[in-house]
């Protein structure tokens, strides 16, 4: 990969909401805006590598993209009527990419004003939390159908769906009112949580992780905590989310995976465990909560059971097992069966927890097959367990779990 490869899937990664929110405060269309932005980094990926990669990146696809918008605006032939505004707005945005290259960053409220659209009650939780992955923080539309367990094509037609539902509806674009607020803060956590996990689950490509994905939803749970900063479920995805992510230094190892039990905890961050704990303590979460927030702090507990002790050794499977049976009551999911298998396994044995993995399927994922391909190697049986590793190996779309995937077979 070139160095200007590197530098504009780097801006693509950390500036496409802000990109998005900015072009769509100006000009008002999301029919247009994430075309023109796609566009605009199409032309990127054509100039740079032979033109050099411009000064400030960001600012050059704002631009680019400004430029094709406008040029769609005048097809629309309505340059006539509008080119005053246009002009104006033109100027407006130039104004405001001069202060990009000043500051290094952009507008930061427009984010929230996109992430608040898209959660509009409008749309349907499943529609807002996909869009906003894909309009918020450019995750491709394949992860985006990984994560809800859908193919592809589905994918594709809802997030299509939903931006004409929000063109057709004439939802704004701006922070609503504090009385309609909490009515949104659901689906502002769940999506806050898509995109954490959309960092840690590995996705198509060559990264094993975005931590600076996962980083940017705990920063927009932090924004809406400011708003409403005793709002429960907020406080413990919070909780859940620094938990999970004060390991990211140590979940690879020279590019290779490193698992929780190999891990240098000495690298984790444990400031960041500490402050989660104490959020896991708050007086908002001592009451009656809602099964959403009820998910969230068994999550961060069993995050928990991990990150307070000094070795694996020390892990209390047993709780971890009975947090996990608990979350299946409150909010089932294969996910959640996968992990308390593994749970179980390391509580009661290989074969109880080869047991709990009967039947169980996760659509798009490799991650039944590695798990059963591991409890299988546990047990002796090598060729059942080269089997699995083959399946899960065929199933997986990340580089770096696929290697790792690969030498455990190998090493059989």
């Amino acid at each position: 990969m070139s160095a200007a490869d590197r530098a504009l899937e780097r801006v693509v990664r950390e500036e496409w909401g802000r990109l998005v929110a900015l072009l769509l405060a100006g000009f008002r269309r999301l029919d247009l805006v994430e075309d023109a932005l796609g566009d605009a980094v199409e032309a990127a990926n054509r100039t740079w590598p032979a033109d050099g990669v411009p000064a400030n990146p960001a600012g050059w696809l704002m631009t680019a993209a400004k430029r094709r918008v406008i040029d769609r605006l005048r097809t629309e032939d309505v340059a006539a009527r509008k080119q005053p505004l246009l002009l104006t707005d033109a100027q407006r945005h130039q104004e405001v990419v001069r202060t990009m290259a000043d500051s290094g960053s952009l507008v930061e409220d427009d984010v929230l004003r996109l992430v608040l659209m898209c959660a509009h009650p409008a749309l349907a939780p499943e529609s807002a939390g996909a869009l906003s992955l894909r309009l918020v923080l450019g995750v491709p539309t394949a992860d985006i159908a990984r994560l809800f367990l859908v193919p592809e094509p589905t994918m594709a037609a809802r997030i299509t769906r939903a931006k004409k539902r929000i063109v057709g509806a004439g939802i704004p674009f701006a922070v609503p009112d504090a009385s309609v607020l909490p009515e949104r803060l659901d689906v502002v956590a769940q999506t806050a949580y898509l995109a954490f996990t959309a960092g840690y689950s590995p996705g198509t490509g060559p990264d094993l992780l975005r931590a600076e994905l996962s980083g940017e939803a705990i920063r927009l749970v932090r924004v809406v905590l400011g708003l409403r900063p005793d709002e429960p479920a907020l406080v413990a995805l919070l909780a859940l989310m620094l938990l999970q992510h004060s390991r990211r230094d140590a979940r690879t190892r020279d590019g290779r995976l490193v698992l929780l039990a190999d891990q240098d905890r000495t690298r984790w961050h444990h400031d960041e465990v500490a402050e989660a704990t104490g959020l896991l303590g708050s007086r908002c979460l001592s009451g009656p909560v809602t099964p959403l927030t009820a998910a969230y702090v068994l999550q961060a507990r069993i995050a928990a059971e991990h990150a307070t002790v000094a070795t694996p050794e020390e892990t209390r499977w047993d709780r971890v097992v009975h947090l996990y049976d608990l979350l299946l009551q409150v909010a089932p999911s294969p996910g959640a069966r996968l992990a308390r298998a593994v749970a179980v396994a390391e509580d009661r044995g290989t074969a109880v927890g080869l047991a709990a993995l009967e039947g169980l399927e996760v659509p798009e994922s490799h991650r039944p097959a590695a798990v059963r391909a591991e409890l299988l190697s546990r047990a002796g049986d090598t060729d059942a367990a080269r089997a699995a590793y083959d399946q899960a190996i065929a199933a997986c779309r990340n580089d770096v779990e696929r290697a790792f995937l690969l030498a455990q077979r190998d090493a059989l």
